[in-house]
């Protein structure tokens, strides 16, 4: 300390103000008096310095943010003169610290204040705690220095006796901020000056050896040509090292899914899952593949709908209209949706939404022929629960992985189909059409509709865990509709989970309904043809549908009206035709030719398949529905024949057996049914299914092929109305079968007006609309004895063939 200052001496000072910067006792240092106040302080020190010859004092106090330091240092201007730079500039000397008064006024435009120096006392000797204070602070210094390569600094550090004086040094070192030199400033003793000086040097050197360590570790095994890949792994490594070390959060890309987890509407299972996927991500680098796995699952997890729900329309009546409007007939699955929905109602007013962990879902298998509806059934049903609806195709998948997603490791990994299907709807609670479902196949990659079992178990699925997503998904509010052609091609554990809706086709009176309200205002449309334009009146579209097409749907009936209407338009162009125009079914055959499908009783008696005796009309269900099936019979010449039994038209056993029992049965009863059987001894019988191409099973031709042996053999012929199906055993008991509503609908299409079906089968006509029934006689019989007497005809009448 200068020799005219004495400790706890009173001073009067202009105030130097020093913005974000510190000097301490000891420092000599260059201000620039371009600026105001420094200029003002150095001049009202050089005013009141005049008289006494002494230099003038000014007081540097470090100003942050507006505000003054409690504490400053007295300073002695040197020297004023021109800087490096040219501009005016004065040397300054810090000599002690000052503690700050009030303010007072003095000569110039300077601020003046009232201040006292502070007194700092040293022990004398020195303690040796604090003399190995003072070697560790050399030392230290000594290492930073040497690092920097300020060798002169060296041994002027080194010459540094007192311990203030030492302490106060360390103001010349950059890496302090300013905070941590206004400390060292307002720290009086200076054995604790001292100490702090060399603790905040020692972090230094030690965040500095990090540092050096990083660039080390980054450095091995780099090319020099790749700059940018060094200075990217340098940049990731120093932000690890200072998150690890100051318990920070650094702001990167890991920042940003942390805060969006954070911020999603998750259940706590799944957030507790994508935290410790965040965790792994940060420490992960950016050239690390996993580190992709992980944000390609974050997002997954942050774009499903966790918590979305839509609101279910309890309006019963108006979701009834819904469906009626967009469907017509199916009366069996609009019931099914319309209970569904009363007993949600019911539930959400008695507060019993979630019972045990599962919500109110429903999974509905709709099974029928091809063309009925069961695809845009589901969108009807979605439109009339006030649902999104998403259409999940099956047909031909083969790989487990589509349903159940593939696991994590994999490259090029995804969610399975149901986990993308939530997430396209959006909600947790849409409703699923698993199309096709009968169509899934199996092989080396697992089994799909095993996969299934899970997701449409109601008592399982509100934990469902998809493999890529590896946390559970609850999908016990989701209504699934599951559709298919054939029921036998759905495995039995998957179906046993499923509550089954039969969809057996359409009467004609409903697809006159279907196409007048529905098929031809579409089909006028993409014709470019206006309401009113064309119009189709009922006995055109009875004929479409009865002789132009023969199917359970009314996929080829639109098909036809299609045609139709592309005609009529096509007519009006060329000027053929003028609009409006009615079509009505003589107008038909002249626009889209003759009819392809003739019932039997509009046929001329001779041409008919009945007319010979051996010939027998048999009722089948196939993929399309039902149908009608002829059953051929015939004896060999015995000269030129080997006697047995000959099947053709590609057979099942179970129809063969079925072939052989009917034999069985005439050759053991033919006398009581006065049947000449001895021709059977000798001769062989012949039995053929026309359509050999398509494969044929089951044992509901059983007395079909009995009818046509005894026809044969009798002489009588089969009545071209009727039409049978039933199993039959060897001794003449006619067994129950299935579809009987899809063969009485197959009958009633093919111009059949009488049916034979197994007694036990009699409460299946309830299914049957009454419209049908009425048109149809059905004899429900117990015995093959019944059969013949129904389905031959009377001995009178004429032969016009022989068998």
């Amino acid at each position: 300390m200068a020799a005219d200052i004495k400790a706890n001496s009173p001073l009067t000072l202009p105030v130097l103000p020093l913005d974000d910067e510190v000097v301490l006792p000891g420092m000599v240092v260059p201000l620039d008096l371009s600026d105001t106040e420094v200029r003002a302080a150095v001049e009202a020190a050089q005013a009141a310095a005049r008289p006494s010859g002494n230099k003038p004092k000014v007081l540097l106090v470090p100003r942050v943010d507006g505000t003054y330091a409690a504490t400053g240092v007295l300073g002695t201007v040197e020297q004023v003169g021109r800087l490096s730079d040219g501009d005016p500039g004065a040397l300054i000397r810090g000599v002690g610290r000052v503690r700050i008064g009030a303010g007072t006024t003095g000569p110039g435009a300077a601020l003046w204040v009232e201040g006292t120096v502070v007194e700092e006392t040293v022990p004398d000797p020195l303690p040796g705690a604090v003399t190995e204070l003072v070697k560790e602070y050399k030392a230290l210094a000594t290492d930073w220095l040497k690092k920097r390569g300020a060798w002169q600094v060296v041994d002027r550090v080194q010459q540094i006796d007192g311990i203030s004086q030492l302490a106060d040094n360390s103001g010349y070192s950059p890496f302090l901020t300013t905070a941590q030199k206004i400390e060292l400033l307002e720290t009086s003793d200076p054995v604790a000056r001292l100490k702090l000086a060399t603790e905040q040097l020692r972090e230094h050197l030690a965040e500095q050896d990090v540092a050096e360590s990083i660039a080390k570790d980054v450095q091995e095994g780099v090319d020099k040509q790749q700059r940018e890949f060094l200075l990217r792994r340098q940049l990731d490594a120093v932000r690890k090292e200072l998150r690890e070390l100051n318990g920070q959060d650094g702001e990167d890309e890991s920042d940003d899914y942390r805060a969006r987890v954070e911020a999603a509407d998750l259940p706590e299972k799944v957030r507790e899952a994508a935290l410790k996927e965040v965790e792994k991500l940060e420490r992960a680098s950016d050239q690390s593949p996993e580190g992709s796995w992980i944000r390609t699952w974050l997002d997954t997890v942050l774009e499903l709908p966790w918590n979305e729900r839509t609101e279910d329309s309890y309006d019963i009546q108006g979701a009834k209209g819904v469906l009626d409007a967009e469907h017509a007939g199916l009366q069996d699955v609009k019931e099914r949706i319309t209970e569904y929905l009363a007993v949600r109602k019911r539930r959400a007013e008695r507060g019993l939404g979630v019972v045990g962990g599962r919500r109110g879902g429903a999974v509905l298998a709709l099974v029928g022929p091809p063309g009925v509806g069961k695809t845009s059934l589901g969108e009807s049903v979605a439109h009339a629960m006030g649902r999104k609806f998403v259409r999940v195709a099956l047909g031909g998948v083969r790989d487990e992985a589509e349903i159940r997603g593939h696991r994590r490791t994999y490259v090029g990994a995804l969610p399975g189909r149901i986990v993308r299907a939530i997430k396209e709807a959006g909600s947790m609670n849409p409703v699923v059409l698993l199309d096709e479902i009968d169509k899934v196949g199996s092989d080396f990659r697992g089994d799909p509709a095993a996969a299934l079992l899970e997701v449409l178990d109601p008592a399982q699925n509100h934990t469902f865990r998809d493999h890529y997503l590896e946390v559970e998904l609850d999908l016990s509010d989701v209504v699934f509709l599951a559709t298919a052609n054939v029921l036998e091609a759905i495995p039995e554990a998957l179906l046993d989970r499923m509550e089954l809706v039969r969809l057996d086709g359409y009467t004609e009176d409903e697809k006159v309904v279907i196409a007048r309200d529905h098929l031809v205002p579409r089909q006028l449309e993409r014709a470019g043809l206006e309401t009113g334009e064309v119009t189709l009146d009922d006995s055109a579209l009875r004929k479409l549908a009865g002789e132009y097409t023969r199917e359970a749907g009314v996929r080829n009936l639109e098909r036809s009206i299609a045609r139709l209407l592309r005609k009529v338009a096509a007519q009006h162009e060329l000027g053929d035709r003028e609009l409006p125009f009615t079509v009505t079914h003589e107008e038909l055959r002249g626009l889209i030719g003759r009819p392809h499908h003739v019932p039997e009783s509009a046929q001329d008696p001779a041409e008919r398949r009945t007319a010979v005796p051996g010939v027998a009309t048999g009722l089948a269900v196939t993929g399309a529905g039902g149908d009608v099936l002829f059953v051929e019979a015939s004896l060999a010449d015995p000269e030129t024949g080997a006697a047995g039994l000959t099947l053709t038209g590609q057979l099942g056993d179970v129809m063969k057996e079925s072939a052989q029992i009917a034999l069985s049965f005439l050759r053991s009863h033919g006398a009581e049914l006065e049947l000449p059987v001895a021709d059977l001894k000798d001769r062989g019988v012949h039995i053929h299914f026309p359509a050999g191409a398509v494969p044929k099973d089951g044992p509901s031709a059983g007395i079909t092929m009995s009818t046509a042996l005894a026809s044969l053999l009798s002489g009588r012929q089969v009545r071209t109305d009727v039409a049978m199906t039933g199993e039959v055993s060897l001794t003449g008991r006619v067994l129950p079968i299935g579809g009987v509503k899809q063969k009485l609908l197959a009958a009633h299409r093919a111009g059949i007006t009488t049916v034979v079906i197994p007694k036990r089968n009699e409460p299946d006509l309830d299914d049957v609309p009454a419209e049908i029934l009425e048109k149809l006689e059905i004899h429900p019989v117990t015995d093959v004895r019944q059969v013949l007497e129904i389905a031959l005809s009377s001995a009178d009448v004429p032969v016009t063939a022989a068998a």
